[in-house]
């Protein structure tokens, strides 16, 4: 078996068999404006309160292919949470439960999207060749350095002032092509001059005309207006070749010094130049913000009362990122949700999000703040540099509890608290199909193509029920249709004789056709460091210890 480069920790070979839940919306929490503002206001952005893994499986069947950039802000895992654990475990643990989310995530997205992780420099190593892993190291795009703190703190060895934003991309060779580039700035568009008033406009005089690296081609005398010869000096060439500087010069655009008798240099208009800047490596705060500008000029008077997170991302960090892989009306996906940003940002923006958080600041942090954006109330952040004014709204989802529970026998059962409803949507997702409940045609819950429905029923179904729902679904050679039956049982038949008499039926029963599916009534896949194990006291003949990498330490 051919070997590869990978990363490797302990337990990696251990992954969660994943429930995929259903949401629930909860309209008392769902906010929308009362008027439109615009004819393009979104209304059907969606707030997920609940397990992040569980609900990025959650979103798979809908969206698998429709992301177009996706901005998390994980747990850094700075350590302090592990000063009583052994040493080592709580890496695997974190990259296990970033590679379970991250894998998720590549199928989330459309093949011209691409991933954004804010972290810092203890893990980002790590992570960095986990998403190589995961992602291909061919679809790394950058690290950018953020600034994110720009004072200097004199208590550290040494001062930390960036963080890291790990850019990947779905596919590199799709997403070079439609990435944005960032929008041209007055202070730019200021190199550009019009010393000899050409008609065409402002021109850049560039770099110098000669560089110290090129071929002997690019060795060639040029005969300037004032009669004088002249030839790059020895080592040295014309940045341009021969012909190039011919067409130049009919062309009118080079510029010989105010007598005509300097370098030539080929001008650049500015009518021609491309309509933005390529994006830079380094964000620095006064360009997008830091974690202090966030919370002590934006949240703090946004959210008067409630103490903001002690490091959240500024929204114009988020707004660069959009601005570069996004247009209006593109899906945005935050699974660390924190405190709302990428949501608040994304609405301002014109774009559709999606964002997850599990904890009860989706209450007190981003409801209220996501409604204030909705009202047009929050004028901090990016709303002046996006316009923004209000309008739009967003759905609020809590994860569906799980679909099998254990009765008092420790048997599988149904869960008692889903209706019919909420079966037929979870047994659609479990088996690949979308819940679409007909209204003319009963037997019609769900379809995974134009001939293929399901029905879902607990009901135990008897020969004249087959018969009936074989008759309904018809037996039409021009319009053949299958129809998978999920019944709580049957009688009077068994499996092969329904499939002999009813061709287009397929029985199965529940919960048996599902019940070792999944991982049942596992509601958090967080980190949760009260059940990580107490480091052992070292002693002489204390066994070796397995490191980070899964290998033998001496």
């Amino acid at each position: 078996m051919p070997q590869k480069l990978e990363l490797t920790w302990i337990g990696k070979d251990q992954r969660p068999r994943l429930e995929p839940r259903i949401l629930l919306e909860d309209p008392k929490r769902s906010y929308h404006a009362k008027q439109r503002v615009t004819d393009n206001d979104l209304f059907d952005n969606r707030l997920i309160k609940g397990d992040n893994l569980l609900a990025l499986k959650a979103l798979e069947t809908e969206f698998a292919g429709k992301v177009k950039c996706v901005f998390i802000d994980p747990p850094y895992n700075t350590g302090s949470a592990f000063t009583h654990y052994d040493d080592g475990l709580e890496h695997s643990i974190w990259l296990g439960l970033m590679r379970d989310r991250l894998e998720i995530i590549r199928r989330l997205l459309a093949d011209d999207g691409s991933l954004w992780i804010t972290i810092d420099d203890n893990e980002a190593h790590y992570l960095k060749v986990l998403c190589d892993e995961i992602f291909g190291r061919r679809n790394f795009v950058a690290s950018i350095a953020w600034e994110k703190d720009q004072a200097r703190h004199n208590d550290a060895v040494i001062s930390g002032a960036h963080d890291q934003v790990l850019l990947y991309a779905k596919e590199m060779a799709i997403w070079k092509r439609i990435r944005n580039l960032l929008p041209r700035e007055e202070s730019g568009n200021g190199r550009y001059k019009n010393p000899d008033d050409d008609p065409r406009g402002p021109w850049l005089q560039g770099a110098c005309s000669t560089a110290k690296s090129g071929s002997e081609k690019n060795r060639f005398p040029v005969m300037l207006p004032s009669g004088r010869p002249i030839q790059p000096p020895p080592g040295n060439y014309w940045r341009y070749a021969e012909e190039t500087l011919r067409q130049a010069q009919l062309d009118n655009r080079v510029y010989y010094g105010k007598n005509g008798d300097r370098l030539p240099i080929i001008k650049s208009y500015l009518s021609e130049v491309q309509d933005g800047f390529v994006p830079k490596t380094l964000w620095l705060a006064s360009e997008v913000g830091s974690n202090q500008s966030a919370k002590r000029d934006h949240l703090r008077k946004l959210l008067t009362g409630v103490e903001p997170f002690s490091t959240p991302k500024p929204e114009g960090l988020v707004h660069r990122a959009l601005q570069i892989s996004t247009n209006p009306g593109d899906v945005v996906l935050d699974s660390f949700a924190g405190s709302g940003t990428t949501g608040a940002v994304a609405h301002k923006m014109g774009r559709r999000w999606i964002m997850v958080e599990l904890g009860e600041h989706c209450h007190t942090h981003i409801v209220p703040r996501l409604q204030k954006v909705v009202n047009g109330q929050d004028p901090g952040g990016v709303t002046q540099a996006t316009g923004w004014q209000g309008g739009g709204g967003f759905r609020y989802y809590e994860l569906a509890p799980t679909l099998l529970a254990t009765d008092r026998w420790g048997n599988l059962v149904i869960n008692p608290e889903y209706d019919a409803a909420m079966l037929s949507a979870a047994m659609c997702k479990l088996e690949g199909f979308t819940y679409a409940p007909s209204e003319l045609l009963w037997w019609q819950q769900g379809r995974s193509s134009e001939n293929d429905f399901i029905y879902v029923t607990t009901q135990t179904l008897g020969p004249e029920q087959l018969e009936a729902l074989s008759h309904e679904v018809g037996a039409d050679p021009n319009d053949p249709r299958s129809l998978l039956v999920c019944c709580g049982a049957y009688r009077g038949v068994t499996a092969a004789q329904a499939a002999q008499r009813w061709p287009n039926l397929t029985l199965k029963k529940i919960p048996k056709m599902v019940k070792d599916r999944c991982e049942w009534g596992h509601d958090d896949y967080s980190l949760n460091v009260a059940n990580l194990p107490m480091a052992q006291q070292k002693v002489a003949d204390t066994p070796a210890q397995v490191d980070l990498f899964g290998e033998d330490a001496a």
